[in-house]
């Protein structure tokens, strides 16, 4: 099965390549995918045939104890044939329905072939959370389906409408699933089903979720309204999606959880009601229609209510009816969209008004649409007949639901009948369409599907013996599947439903103003459409209450949310009556005292750059606690992060107002102080509680252990970030280059670098009125921004510092340090540069680009993780290498420095982007305003 998923997989992959080459011909090859997966499921027909089933588990996500586990059984097994067979023909039949130029071609058989893959994926999966991925996988490919014509607002307002709703309901879905796995202790359903269930409220809202999920992807009502509205989509796509694939997925899974849910309080009530009610609404809906696909749209809706009805009654005639009709629905309903399809390209129009003379124009495609629309009907001797008698027979102990089955059965011959005369009847002063031949790869595929429900009739014994093994499943099944059981009430009311559906067909002419009256005064799209409205409005409402534009507000709201929400929960621990020493030394108590007095401080700041250093001060406190703790790496990389944050909002200031605006900091100062002494209050609480609710062993425990033996340093925390834990640190790295591409793209308007300064030949030889020139940035700054000792001191320092930065990079895996810390430290002598040369003197000092840094680091990183694979250890492992050098001796290479000094490579290029794009970019605002007097690099030829 994981071979047959594969096969679609690259199927999907090859489409667009393979449609450049052949254009549509590229779907004859492309139909071998799901060909392939009918041929392989009629191969295991023995063994499904004898009541068995095929598995096959491959490990995935071990911790989480999820495997891909796999179970074809006779339900999964029919629906593979459907899957396969009518997909193959689908995409024979789009060979010829689209055009050598069609838009977006490429795109539509990729996610065709995609989309069967994910139905086999849902049929196949054996694991409910499996079963999910695929579940919202055939969401996501029928949006692109649906929406296939771009262009058009209808296709994309279809495609989001069934986006929406089946969206919802499989999120509903979800929680339904994780409520019954996390019962059970699994989520093999193969295991949930053999074992008791949950009884009370739980297992009755677990069921009323799963089955919302069930519903919104079968259309069943009230979230019917998707459907008609997904005709917006090629025919093709009406014919697998909404004919024999996705909204089948609803009804399989009904059919799948009803052997062991359908006792459960709410399941019978909650899909015959819904089902019966759907059934009957459609159908009457259908025979108001004059767009024949829209015809079969309220058709389709009208018997998937007939068919959760029925394969959710949970008894074992049922069942087996239930699997009948699932199969002769798919045969005669994908047959019909395909000949509305010829129609619609032969004649121009759907419209049953705009037709006449079809049947003359190609007769074989008019007994086609006759098998077909026979069979939807319940015609003998065709497959849907013996589908409908048995779904009577079913019954025949329940009549108040019998009654609603019959009513709607007439309600589907006679929108059968309509659907004939209104393709293929002549009419009186309507232009016939002219005779000509179809492709044969046009006609083909509705005249297998149909010819398949004509044999599938007279095989009923054969039939009844493959679907037998699934309505086993709930008992001993007393019916047949038979052509001819003779003189049954089933029979009878067989006769009864195809003589009413006659009569109301036959008076169609004065039931037409009934038809007119008889509606809903708010269609389920309107109401769809109301209902989005009333949601956007509301969230219009909340925005404006609640986005006021103001930082200190959002942050105020979080952190109260933050006391009133865990911080209540937490008062329940009472963390307080744990006893913890309040200090290990007495300096550790006067950093406090510090750090408190500055925080309190720094919320009655009235100037910016007076508050910005208040909190700088709480910053070094708390690298000074790390100190007190024994912790130098961390305190190391504390003070340099507060240093840099330190330089980023001195850059930032500058195109802020001085002060803050009095009226917030002289009304709410206090409330201000309560929030933030509240908020301080629940974290260490919440620290305390979690510390003291550990259970399971310290995992970190081990980690000094682990640095030295496998990650060769004896620096913990260094070699935690390289090694014990790369993939969060890779994980970081990709956030930290995404976060700064981005930030810089919506910064720049020009190139990043900028011009390089033009300097007077005086300059170039020494300066101007004859001084050195320490800095290259020097001379294009104002003279009273300049600071001739501040240039002389970085001219000696930057390269030191520079130096230094790469000493911690190779030393950190043994002492403090590391590549994070010394990507600081040269970053921090690049911030230096730029405060004290200007714009001009960055490019000078880093003339290449931030962009290419952050990439070269990000790729040594990740090449850093391959490398070790190829030579066979696993993604990101350390090795050490050892060199006796002659006059160095002897010297310890661990591979995860290269990781590091990605890490390095990524920080510079952070903290490059950072002064390129809040420096000089706001240097180059600051100049374009006119407010060049307060800015720190200012060119002297643009001044001029």
């Amino acid at each position: 099965m994981l071979v047959l998923l594969v096969l679609h997989l690259v199927a999907a992959l090859a489409a667009p390549l393979l449609v450049r080459w052949w254009g549509p011909r590229a779907c004859y090859p492309l139909a071998l995918a799901p060909a392939a997966a009918f041929c392989w499921a009629v191969a295991r027909t023995p063994v499904v045939a004898d009541g068995g089933a095929v598995v096959e588990t491959y490990p995935w996500i071990r911790q989480l104890g999820l495997d891909i586990a796999f179970r074809l059984s006779t339900l999964s097994w029919l629906m593979t044939l459907l899957i396969g067979g009518v997909g193959a023909l689908v995409l024979i039949y789009s060979a010829r329905y689209f055009s050598a130029g069609s838009t977006g071609l490429a795109q539509y058989a990729a996610v065709l072939v995609a989309f069967a893959g994910a139905m086999l994926v849902l049929v196949f999966a054996d694991d409910l959370l499996l079963l999910y991925v695929g579940w919202e996988l055939t969401t996501i490919f029928s949006y692109l389906l649906i929406g296939h014509s771009t262009e058009r607002r209808s296709s994309r307002w279809a495609a989001a409408q069934a986006l929406t709703v089946t969206t919802l309901g499989g999120l509903a879905m979800l929680v339904g699933f994780i409520m019954l796995g996390e019962h059970a202790g699994t989520y093999r359903w193969s295991e949930i089903a053999g074992q008791p269930l949950p009884g009370g409220g739980y297992l009755v809202g677990a069921v009323l979720l799963i089955l919302t999920g069930a519903l919104s992807k079968s259309a069943v009502l009230p979230f019917s309204s998707w459907l008609p509205v997904a005709m917006a989509a090629p025919t093709p796509v009406s014919a697998y999606l909404h004919a024999a694939a996705m909204v089948k997925a609803g009804v399989y899974l009904v059919g799948l959880l009803a052997p062991a849910l359908a006792t459960v309080g709410p399941w019978r009530p909650v899909v015959q009601v819904a089902g019966v009610v759907t059934m009957l609404i459609g159908g009457w809906t259908a025979l108001r229609q004059t767009d024949l696909k829209l015809l079969l749209a309220y058709g389709t809706v009208s018997q998937l209510g007939l068919l959760v009805a029925v394969t959710g009654s949970g008894t074992p005639d049922a069942a087996l009816a239930g699997t009948a009709m699932l199969l002769a629905h798919a045969l005669f309903k994908a047959a019909l969209f395909l000949v509305v399809g010829i129609i619609d390209h032969g004649a121009g129009t759907r419209d049953l008004r705009e037709l006449s003379g079809v049947r003359h124009w190609s007769r074989p495609l008019f007994v086609v649409a006759v098998l077909a629309a026979a069979s939807m009907a319940g015609v003998p001797p065709l497959v849907g007949f013996v589908a409908k008698e048995a779904v009577f027979g079913a019954f025949t102990d329940q009549p108040a639901l019998l009654t609603g089955l019959v009513a709607g059965t007439v309600l589907t011959v006679a929108y059968s009948a309509r659907f004939l005369w209104g393709a293929f009847a002549d009419r009186p002063g309507v232009t016939p369409v002219p005779p000509g031949a179809i492709a044969t790869s046009l006609l083909v595929p509705p005249a297998v599907l149909a010819g398949v429900g004509l044999l599938a009739g007279p095989a009923a014994s054969v039939l009844d013996d493959l679907l037998r093994p699934y309505a086993d499943l709930l008992g001993g099944v007393g019916a047949h599947l038979a052509l001819w059981s003779g003189p049954t009430p089933a029979l009878g009311l067989s006769v009864l439903a195809l003589g009413g559906g006659g009569l109301l067909f036959a008076v169609r002419g004065p039931l037409a103003p009934v038809l007119a009256r008889l509606r809903s005064p708010v269609g389920g799209n309107q109401g769809y459409e109301w209902l989005v409205g009333r949601f956007d409005r509301l969230a219009i409402e909340v925005t404006s209450a609640t986005q006021r534009g103001s930082l200190p507000q959002y942050l105020g709201v979080i952190l109260v949310t933050l006391v009133l929400v865990p911080g209540t929960a937490m008062v329940s621990a009472s963390p307080w009556r744990a006893r913890i020493p309040l200090w290990d030394t007495l300096l550790q108590p006067v950093v406090v005292l510090v750090i408190t007095v500055a925080a309190v401080l720094a919320v009655g700041a009235r100037r910016r750059l007076t508050a910005m250093l208040l909190v700088g001060v709480t910053g070094y406190g708390t690298a000074m606690l790390f100190v007190l703790h024994g912790a130098p790496d961390l305190a190391l990389t504390q003070f340099l992060v507060e240093t840099s944050t330190i330089a980023v909002f001195v850059l930032v200031l500058r195109r802020l107002p001085e002060r803050f605006s009095a009226r917030p900091l002289r009304r709410t100062r206090w409330v201000r102080r309560a929030i933030g002494v509240a908020a301080g209050v629940v974290a260490a609480g919440l620290a305390l509680t979690a510390a003291a609710a550990r259970r399971a062993p310290d995992i970190s425990a081990a980690f000094p252990d682990l640095a030295v033996v496998h990650g060769y340093g004896r620096n913990v925390v260094n070699v935690t970030l390289v090694d014990i834990r790369a993939w969060d640190t890779m994980g970081e790295l990709a956030v930290l280059v995404v976060t700064a591409t981005g930030v810089a793209s919506l910064i720049f308007e020009r190139s990043r670098t900028g011009p390089r300064p033009q300097r007077a030949e005086s300059d170039q030889q020494g300066g101007g009125q004859g001084r050195p020139v320490w800095l290259r940035g020097g001379p294009t700054l104002y003279e009273e921004r300049r600071s001739i000792v501040l240039e002389v001191v970085i001219r000696l320092i930057f390269h030191t510092v520079v130096l230094f930065s790469l000493f911690l990079l190779f030393s950190g895996h043994n002492a403090p340090g590391g590549g994070f810390a010394g990507g600081l430290v040269a970053g921090l002598a690049l911030v230096v540069r730029y405060l004290a040369g200007g714009r001009y003197e960055l490019t000078e000092a880093a003339p290449i680009g931030a962009g290419a840094i952050l990439g070269a680091g990000l790729a040594v990183s990740v090449g850093s993780g391959v490398v070790a694979l190829l030579v066979g250890g696993s993604v990101l492992e350390s090795a050490k290498v050892d060199w006796a050098l002659p006059l160095i001796g002897d010297v310890h290479l661990v591979t995860s420095l290269f990781f590091d000094i990605g890490v390095y490579l990524v920080v510079i290029g952070l903290m490059l982007d950072i002064l390129r794009s809040l420096g000089a970019e706001v240097d180059r605002h600051i100049e374009a305003t006119g407010t060049a007097s307060g800015g720190l690099a200012v060119d002297k030829g643009e001044r001029a």
